[in-house]
């Protein structure tokens, strides 16, 4: 199994004790979804979310992502090509990752935001315009599709960012791996953070499959035969450490702890820009 390429340059790909996810720079906590499994949305309820700008180390930095709470394209593609414009000033050997729902990345966002971006993530979780809808409250399904269409022929390389949700969107994930293959780009499995158990579970979440270690790699290895599918590198760094330690049996027995609190940011914060 292959770490995804959002990956390469983080601190969670080695085995440092307590690493921390590379540079990011915030630019908003809105968006315009309402997904159910959103973290940024408990982050804003509780008071938690992250005030605008960079959070992370300023010296020897690799890669720099905006952003991870909210959908930056809803500052405008003005103010997202400013920020990146000035990150490629400060740091102009590092790479710089977009994570975005995709909605608002059309032909001329993309056209501007290439000349700066080496990689656009674009969240996708249903493989239906039915689907999308009950997820993220939003018909954006075929938006979605289109924009990955152009994104596709960029400079840009194209990841579909998914969360798996074991009962929600089993068959859609092979779905998503079959559009991945014929994009030609890597899909990017992520294990689901319940931050609203009773909400999911009112949608379908299966929370024993959910916390299921084996689950989750068994679903990667059946996607890994239609894509190029990779996984967050932590996650590989350790299963490899436990295989290590007490043999690959007892992976199946094992359970991740996917209820989640409020989420916060574990960088500390430097500058705006």
């Amino acid at each position: 199994m292959k770490a995804s390429s959002h990956c390469e340059f983080c601190p969670g790909n080695d085995e440092r004790e307590n690493p921390v996810h590379h540079p990011s720079y915030e630019i908003t906590t809105k968006c315009n979804l309402r997904c159910i499994y959103c973290y940024s949305i408990i982050a804003v309820k509780k008071g938690k979310a992250p005030k605008p700008g960079y959070y992370g180390e300023i010296k020897n930095v690799k890669a720099i992502t905006i952003s991870q709470f909210g959908e930056p394209l809803l500052a405008g593609i003005d103010e997202v090509e400013r920020v990146a414009r000035r990150l490629k000033d400060i740091s102009p050997e590092a790479r710089l990752d977009l994570q975005t729902n995709g909605i608002l990345l059309d032909e001329r966002a993309v056209k501007r935001l290439e000349k700066f971006f080496d990689l656009a993530m674009v969240s996708l979780n249903a493989a239906s315009r039915e689907k999308y809808l009950e997820i993220t409250k939003f018909d954006g399904y075929e938006t979605v599709k289109k924009n990955l269409r152009v994104l596709k022929e960029s400079s840009i390389r194209g990841i579909i960012r998914t969360i798996y949700m074991p009962g929600i969107n089993d068959r859609d994930v092979f779905k998503i791996a079959e559009l991945s293959n014929s994009l030609e780009m890597e899909m990017f499995l992520q294990p689901l953070s319940v931050y609203n158990a009773e909400l999911m579970k009112k949608h379908g979440l299966d929370m024993e499959r959910t916390e299921s270690l084996i689950e989750f790699l068994e679903v990667s290895e059946k996607l890994k035969e239609i894509t190029d599918l990779r996984i967050p590198g932590c996650i590989i760094v350790n299963v490899k450490r436990i295989i290590r330690e007490y043999g690959r049996d007892c992976l199946r027995f094992i359970k991740r702890n996917a209820m989640a609190n409020v989420p916060e940011i574990r960088r500390e914060w430097k500058f705006t820009i």
